[in-house]
Formats: C-alpha cells, structure tokens, sequence
C-alpha cells in the first residue's frame, strides 16, 4: 500500500540512508533534520518502508518550492514521484509551487511533465555546462 504522510524525526535515519544510496554520503544530514522540523519534509512509504521523500521551502519569492524530490533506487518507476508531487499539490501553503532539475536529468524532467508542470524559465551557471530548467504548477 502507498502513503504518504509529512515526516517526523523518527524517519530521520531512513531518509538518509536513502541519500548516501544516492550521493554516497550524508553531507546532508543537518538540512534534513531541520526540513523535518519545519514540517516541510514529506515521505512516500509502501508498506511500512520509505520509498522515497520530498522537501520543499517557502521562501521562494513567497511561493513553495520543491528542493529535493529523492526515490530509493528499488522503488523507482513505481509512481512515488508523482504520488509526492501529487500530495504536495494538495497541501501547499502557497498557491505557486515552483521546483527545478539540470537539463540533463531527463527522468525528472519526465516527472514534471506527467504531473502538469510547465517550464518557467533557465538558471545558467549553477552547474557548469547544465542549466536548470525551473518548473512551475498551480494550486487548484
């Protein structure tokens, strides 16, 4: 069974984990831990395991913006992006929810366009040679 629900600090160790599978450390950790805090950090669980999070701000021009949308390698592909994004839409604070991926990551990308994203726009320079493409949805 699929659910998501907003993280606590007990899903803390879980959600790095899934991290350091991906980046391969836990660098990360501290912002994790606050994101948890601020209840600004969402889990998408099958069963009783995390599949996958998403962690998003509020200070984006005033609108929430999604900072990481992150699927353990095993539940890839499986619809738990979209079923984040998806909850994510519903429980916005703001009417605006922004996000962004490099134009490399084409899978994300994907993501964004199946669940009724629309491009707003390129940041050059944060990545060198890879622009991020900034994505944007409304609340309806």
């Amino acid at each position: 069974m699929k659910t998501v629900h907003i993280a606590n600090i007990e899903d803390l160790d879980m959600i790095a984990r899934i991290d350091k599978e991906l980046i391969g450390n836990t660098s990360r950790l501290s912002y994790f831990k606050k994101s948890i805090e601020l209840g600004n950090c969402l889990i998408a669980k099958c069963d009783k395991e995390i599949a996958g999070f998403l962690i998003y701000e509020t200070n984006f021009f005033h609108c929430a913006f999604v900072s990481l949308v992150v699927i353990s390698p095993s539940y890839r592909r499986k619809g738990f992006a979209s079923l984040l994004l998806d909850y994510m839409m519903r429980q916005s604070p703001t009417s605006k929810v922004f996000s962004s991926t490099n134009r490399s990551n084409i899978s994300m990308q994907k993501v964004f366009d199946s669940n009724g994203f629309i491009t707003s726009g390129i940041v050059e320079n944060l990545d060198e040679g890879d622009p991020e493409i900034i994505y944007f949805k409304s609340k309806k």
